[in-house]
């Protein structure tokens, strides 16, 4: 499998150019001969758009920008950031993330963890996610995240109980703090920290394409990155800058992985749900 992750800078609140930024890289990623392509956290949007929100919302399933992507999809895996209003839910904007497949529309997470603090204002103006769970895609057992979600181990947890294999992660990182040229921002640390951790945990593929450029004062940190299900970094993209970062998987290690350290095997997720159930009935409100 070859995957190519699209580190690049998306325009505020202008879908129509963000989709010619897209198309542009579906080529260039085919003409590497990619099977999946990904793009960040709010790839047709852009990240801070507060009051643009409803303007710049999409239905999925019947929008045109959809359509244009489902047929660049037509040889190829896409997962794009968009900010979602289905016809069902008229009114509720999501910050989701869809998975298209050889031209339809197989799955789509809506961001469960929306960060409401600092610069960050995403509970003011999306509603929030209810579900994270895999679904079946054509490299094995998927899942997606979007940025905050990938901080908190339940995520993680849940997917590795739901049989994923491939994690997949678009994100709108900011940057902040000294780093180096090579490792970037210091805040982009505690990411890569993650992946590696939950890569081996889980004995997944961990793919995390983050964004870069700026708005609104904000800079985006770059640094995508894959890990395969040992823990090791397959991949990283630079810091700060635009990139088409394009990596070779073996998924036969999936299985090497979970034979050599049987977690996925021992894990009792009944346990996990009891003691949960008996937490969440302790709450003192």
């Amino acid at each position: 499998m070859r995957a190519a992750l699209v580190q690049c800078a998306p325009h505020l609140g202008s879908v129509a150019s963000n989709l010619d930024l897209h198309l542009d890289f579906i080529a260039r990623a085919r003409r590497r001969k990619a099977d999946l392509v990904v793009f960040p956290e709010l790839s047709l949007t852009g990240y801070k758009l507060k009051d643009l929100v409803e303007e710049a919302a999409l239905d999925p399933v019947s929008s045109a920008p959809f359509r244009k992507l489902r047929a660049a999809a037509r040889d190829l895996d896409l997962v794009v950031g968009f900010v979602e209003e289905k016809a069902s839910e008229r009114g509720l904007f999501y910050n989701s993330a869809a998975y298209l497949r050889r031209g339809r529309l197989l799955h789509v997470h809506r961001k469960v963890f929306l960060p409401t603090f600092g610069m960050f204002e995403e509970r003011r103006f999306f509603a929030e996610g209810r579900n994270v769970r895999a679904f079946d895609g054509p490299f094995g057992r998927t899942g997606l995240l979007i940025c905050r979600d990938f901080l908190h181990l339940n995520s993680h947890y849940l997917l590795f109980a739901d049989g994923a294999e491939i994690s997949i992660t678009p994100s709108a990182a900011p940057g902040r703090g000294v780093g180096s040229r090579d490792r970037g921002f210091a805040s982009s640390r505690p990411w890569e920290l993650m992946g590696e951790t939950v890569s081996r945990l889980t004995s997944t593929f961990v793919l995390y394409c983050n964004r870069v450029g700026f708005e609104d004062g904000a800079a985006f940190a770059g640094g995508s990155f894959v890990f395969d299900p040992f823990g090791k970094l397959v991949a990283r993209a630079a810091a700060f800058e635009p990139e088409l970062l394009v990596v070779d998987l073996d998924l036969s290690l999936v299985r090497k992985a979970r034979k050599a350290w049987p977690l996925r095997r021992d894990d009792k997720p009944e346990v996990t749900l009891a003691a949960l159930e008996r937490i969440v009935r302790s709450y003192d409100d």
